[in-house]
């Protein structure tokens, strides 16, 4: 019987475990990718100056908004269409939700 408890966690925890790995993954390639091209206005590790927003102030539902500014631009932003990748642009998003206290 304890083997079939055991064997069940086991079986229970690993679906989770990929997920959150790949969830880690996606956070780790938005770091990057937001230390490239981002930081120098956003601020390292998402502190802004106050002279540009504040990533971590986004909600959870302001992916679209997020998406847009980053892809057309917004006031002195300048677009990254072309630039930044679909995959890039998630992971992104991925790393400002882990960092933002809106999660």
């Amino acid at each position: 019987m304890r083997n079939v408890i055991t064997a069940a966690i086991i079986a229970a925890t690993l679906p989770a475990s990929g997920v959150l790995g790949q969830e880690q993954a996606k956070v780790d390639a938005g770091e990057r990718v937001y230390n490239t091209y981002c930081f120098t206005c956003h601020g390292e590790n998402l502190r802004s100056s106050g002279q540009t927003f504040d990533l971590r102030r986004l909600k959870p539902d302001e992916r679209p908004r997020f998406e847009n500014s980053v892809l057309n631009g917004k006031g002195q932003m300048p677009p990254w269409k072309g630039v930044l990748s679909d995959q890039d642009i998630d992971n992104v998003w991925h790393f400002i939700r882990a960092n933002s206290p809106n999660n």
